[in-house]
């Protein structure tokens, strides 16, 4: 099946041609009837007359039409015209050529919406036929230049059809390429999707049931504390609802409130009693909140937090804080992936920032922002 451009380059041909054969029917009416003499004037006029009728329907077919029937009676309507030259003594008052030039772009412009079987064929009736209409003239009668310049008609019409199989093989090669480049997108969009659930898939066992099992390891929680049953059910949960189709809208400050039992710590928390938003939204901004709460409990030193959530559905920002011992943000090294990837990763893929502002002995404040639009 032909491409867009191959298409494109098809509906071009058969409008161009119909432009230069209306283009070039004034100057050759004009050349019929300046060189006439007076007493041929009005035959002449007549055969120009039905040149003019023919030619202006066949270009209305050419833009509007399909098919190729009409290109036979164009033909056939173009030896007739010729055949006139017997009637209005043309051909001994050397009036032919504006028949010669009607007949050349009438087999020029023909291979541009034809197939190569039948633009060939009508170039060679409608060329040959009116050499073969001046021989049957007679050699007395007929001066050979005529057929000379007649039969010029069939090397015009092959340079014309080898010119336009030349562009017809550009705009194929250009569709191939296209399609080519479709399909690369295509496997490029699906390599992305496939990274970015690995990446979530990573994050969300970061964040859920490698860091209680990390916590466990190092002593930081001891493996009969009664909390942690439940937190490894909790976990466990979450990784089986990351994989399931998600709703369309989620409540931010619902799930921000859900979250904070498996903090463990004495959270202040000041939020709208409901704010719904896209759930990848509420949820990256939540995921990230609780891995800024998991640092804290981790790395600050204290039991007690403060999340604040102020905006609406268009513009927000949530804030964890902690007056803990703080840290340097510039010192945290790349390869730590809670700040990297579970909070400032989360928020840049939907088009959020995160901000950490902390010093030595200053405490936390983790500031999360986000407006609609920006995704």
């Amino acid at each position: 099946m032909a491409g867009e451009a191959a298409r494109l380059l098809v509906r071009f041909g058969r409008r161009y041609a119909a432009a230069v054969r209306l283009a070039t029917l004034v100057p050759i009416c004009a050349i019929a009837l300046f060189r006439a003499p007076p007493e041929h004037l009005a035959s002449t006029a007549s055969v120009v007359a039905v040149a003019a009728a023919w030619t202006c329907g066949y270009v209305w077919w050419l833009r509007a039409g399909q098919g190729t029937g009409p290109v036979a009676l164009d033909v056939a309507v173009l030896l007739g015209l010729f055949a006139s030259v017997f009637w209005t003594d043309a051909v001994e008052d050397r009036n032919t050529g504006w028949l010669r030039l009607l007949v050349v772009f009438a087999c020029v412009t023909c291979q541009w919406h034809t197939s190569p079987l039948a633009g060939g064929v009508a170039a060679l009736v409608a060329g040959g036929g009116p050499v073969a209409l001046l021989a049957a003239a007679g050699a007395a009668e007929v001066d050979g230049s005529l057929i000379r310049g007649q039969v010029w008609a069939l090397p015009a019409a092959a340079l014309s059809r080898a010119a336009w199989v030349l562009v017809h093989h550009a705009a194929e090669r250009a569709d191939r390429m296209a399609a080519e480049a479709a399909r690369a997108r295509g496997e490029s969009l699906v390599a992305a999707a496939v990274r970015a659930e690995e990446r979530e898939l990573v994050n969300s066992l970061h964040d859920t049931a490698a860091t209680t099992l990390l916590m466990v390891g190092i002593g930081q929680v001891r493996s009969e504390a009664d909390w942690l049953a439940p937190q490894a059910r909790r976990d466990l949960d979450r990784l089986r609802s990351d994989s399931g189709r998600a709703p369309r809208h989620a409540d931010l400050a619902g799930l921000l409130r859900d979250d904070l039992d498996a903090t463990h710590l004495s959270v202040e928390f000041d939020a709208p009693s409901r704010l719904v938003l896209p759930f990848d939204v509420a949820r990256a901004i939540a995921d990230a909140a609780g891995e800024a709460l998991t640092n804290v409990r981790r790395h600050a030193g204290t039991t007690r937090a403060t999340v604040r959530l102020r905006g609406d559905a268009r513009a927000l920002w949530l804030d964890i804080a902690d007056q803990g011992k703080g840290f340097s943000p510039a010192e945290v090294p790349d390869t730590r992936r809670g700040l990297r990837e579970s909070v400032r990763g989360r928020m840049g893929r939907i088009g959020g920032t995160a901000t950490i502002t902390s010093a030595e002995g200053k405490g936390t404040v983790v500031r999360l922002e986000w407006r609609a639009g920006d995704e």
